[in-house]
C-alpha cells in the first residue's frame, strides 16, 4: 500500500530539504584522480529494476482501491474505463516531467524540486500539499478501521447484526487502536523495520482482488430488500450510490455522485513524492530506466484497479457502497473468506498509519522548528496531535467517499498535475528548452488541466454537500 512512502524518504530524509552540506555528506565521496560519470545523483543505488517496480507499485497502491467499484457504479463501465485510462496515462506523463526536472538539477526529493523552482515558498508549498495528502491517507486508513473492525468483532462473536455494545462502536475502536497500537509505533525515533510489511500490504490487496473476483460468481443479485434496509438504517455511515436499476450493468451513467469519480481515481494513482527516492535507490539509474519502472508500475496498478472495480461492480451493481469491502457484510456477515480479507486489510492499514505519519512530522518540524535539534517532547507531541486530529476527522466524517473526494480533488491534482508541470517549466533551463517550446507548453497545459480538474471536482462536491442529495446520515 503506502508503506513505501516512508521508506523512500528514510534513507536521506529528503523530506527535510537537506542543505548542500548534508547532501554532500550523504553522497559517496569522489575517488581522487578519477573523474566520476555524472548520474542522477552520486549516490550508488543498489535496488534492482524488478524490486523498484515492486516498490513503486506498493507506493501507488492504497486505500483508494476500495472506492473504485463505487466510482464505476456512478459512471458506467465505458466512462469509467475512459477516465481510468486517462488518469493512468496522465500520471505516467507527470512522472516523466518529474524525472526530467530532477535529471537537470540532480535533486532526489519532491520538496527540494519546489525549493529549486520557487525557493523557500516552493518548498513550503510542496511540503504542505504532501502533508495534507498524507493526513487524508491516514484518515482513509482509520476510516477503514472504524468501518471494518466492528464487523470483524461481530463475526468472531457470531452476531449477524450490530447490537450496540461499546466494543462494536467504530468510534470507540479507532480511539483504542490509535492509543494502543498507532501512537506507540508513531513515537518511535525510527520506523524502518515496518518496511518489511510493505510486501504483506500489497499481498493483502492481491488477496482482496482474488476474493472480489471469486465472490462475483458466488453472490446472487438482487441481494434482497432486507439487505437494502440494513444498508440504509444500520450502516448509515456508508454512502450508497443512487442509481435506480439494481442488477443491471450500465455502460454510461451520470448522477449526483459522479463528481467523486475523478478525485477517487486521482487519489488512487498518487505516488509522485516517492518517485525520486525510488529513482535514487535504482541500480544504474537513467531517466529511461526509471520511466520504464514507472510505466510498468502504473500499468500493473491499472490492471488491478480495473479488475477490482469491474468485478466489484458486477457483483453488487447499484447496491455497491463507497467502501467495497463493507458491502460484503450485506450478504453474509460471518463469511470466513471475507473475514480473512478484512483481518488482513485491517492489519495492513493499521501498520501503515504510523508510517504515513512520519513524513508529516518531518514536514512540520521543517516548517515550525527548522534549526532545532531532535527533541523527544516535540517528537511525541506532534505525533499525538496528528493522531488526535485524524481521529476527530474520522469520527465526524460520515463516509470514506468524502475523504476520497476532498483529498482527491485538492492534494492529488496538485501532486499529479499542477506541481510537476510548473516545476518543469521553471527548472528546465531556457537554453535547453525555450519557454515557448512544445515540451514546456505541454507542461503548462498539463498544470492548467490540473487546476481545471481541481476547480470542477471541488465545485461539484461542494454542490453535492450543500444540496444534501446523497447524504445518507450522520456518523455511525
Amino acid at each position: 500500500m503506502e508503506l513505501q512512502k516512508m521508506n523512500g524518504h528514510s534513507r536521506d530524509d529528503g523530506f527535510d530539504g537537506l542543505d548542500a552540506l548534508a547532501e554532500q555528506e550523504e553522497f559517496l565521496p569522489h575517488k581522487p584522480g578519477i573523474k566520476k560519470e555524472n548520474h542522477f545523483t552520486d549516490f550508488e543505488g543498489k535496488t534492482s529494476f524488478g524490486m523498484s517496480v515492486f516498490n513503486l507499485s506498493n507506493a501507488i497502491m492504497g486505500s483508494g482501491i476500495l472506492g473504485l467499484a463505487f466510482a464505476m457504479s456512478n459512471t458506467g463501465i465505458i466512462l469509467f474505463l475512459i477516465l481510468l485510462v486517462s488518469i493512468a496515462i496522465l500520471s505516467a506523463y507527470s512522472i516523466h516531467l518529474l524525472l526530467k526536472s530532477a535529471g537537470v538539477v540532480g535533486i532526489r526529493a519532491y520538496e527540494q524540486l519546489g525549493n529549486r523552482a520557487f525557493g523557500a515558498p516552493g518548498k513550503m508549498l510542496a511540503a504542505c500539499i504532501i502533508t495534507v495528502h498524507n493526513i487524508g491517507a491516514m484518515s482513509s486508513y482509520l476510516f477503514i478501521v472504524k468501518s471494518e473492525l466492528p464487523l470483524v468483532i461481530q463475526a468472531f462473536l457470531g452476531k449477524y447484526e450490530n447490537t450496540g455494545e461499546w466494543f462494536l462502536n467504530g468510534n470507540y475502536l479507532i480511539m483504542i487502536v490509535s492509543a494502543s497500537i498507532i501512537l506507540p509505533l508513531a513515537i518511535m525515533k525510527q520506523l524502518g523495520y515496518l518496511g518489511y510489511t510493505s510486501g504483506f500490504s500489497l499481498s493483502c490487496m492481491v488477496f482482496f482482488l482474488i476474493s472480489v473476483i471469486y465472490k462475483k460468481f458466488n453472490i446472487p443479485c438482487p441481494l434482497g430488500d432486507e439487505h437494502l434496509n440494513i444498508t440504509s438504517v444500520t450502516h448509515d455511515h456508508m454512502a450508497v450510490n443512487v442509481t435506480d436499476d439494481f442488477c443491471e450493468a450500465k455502460l454510461f451513467t451520470m448522477n449526483s455522485q459522479t463528481a467523486y469519480t475523478i478525485p477517487i481515481l486521482a487519489f488512487a494513482f498518487v505516488c509522485h513524492p516517492e518517485v525520486l527516492p525510488i529513482y535514487t535507490e535504482l541500480r544504474d539509474p537513467t531517466k529511461k530506466r526509471m520511466q520504464n519502472v514507472a510505466n510498468i508500475s502504473v500499468l500493473a496498478m491499472f490492471i488491478m484497479y480495473l479488475l477490482t472495480a469491474l468485478f466489484g461492480y458486477l457483483t453488487f451493481f447499484g447496491a455497491v457502497e463507497s467502501e467495497l469491502l463493507h458491502t460484503y457484510s450485506q450478504v453474509d456477515a460471518l463469511d470466513v473468506q471475507i473475514l480473512c480479507v478484512r483481518l488482513a486489510v485491517l492489519v495492513a492499514v493499521t501498520l501503515t498509519v504510523p508510517v504515513v505519519l512520519f513524513p508529516i512530522r518531518r514536514a512540520l518540524l521543517q516548517i515550525l522548528f527548522p534549526n532545532k535539534p531532535f527533541n523527544w517532547y516535540i517528537h511525541i507531541g506532534i505525533a499525538f496531535c496528528l493522531i488526535f486530529v485524524v481521529n476527530i476527522l474520522v469520527i465526524f466524517v460520515p463516509s470514506i467517499r468524502d475523504i476520497f473526494g476532498l483529498i482527491g480533488a485538492t492534494s492529488a491534482p496538485s501532486l499529479i498535475f499542477i506541481l510537476p508541470g510548473i516545476f518543469y517549466v521553471r527548472i528546465v533551463p531556457e537554453e535547453q528548452e525555450p519557454l515557448l517550446s512544445r515540451p514546456k507548453i505541454q507542461a503548462a497545459c498539463f498544470a492548467a488541466l490540473g487546476f481545471i480538474f481541481m476547480i470542477m471536482s471541488l465545485s461539484f462536491i461542494i454542490i453535492d454537500w450543500v444540496s444534501g442529495e446523497s447524504r445518507s446520515g450522520g456518523g455511525h
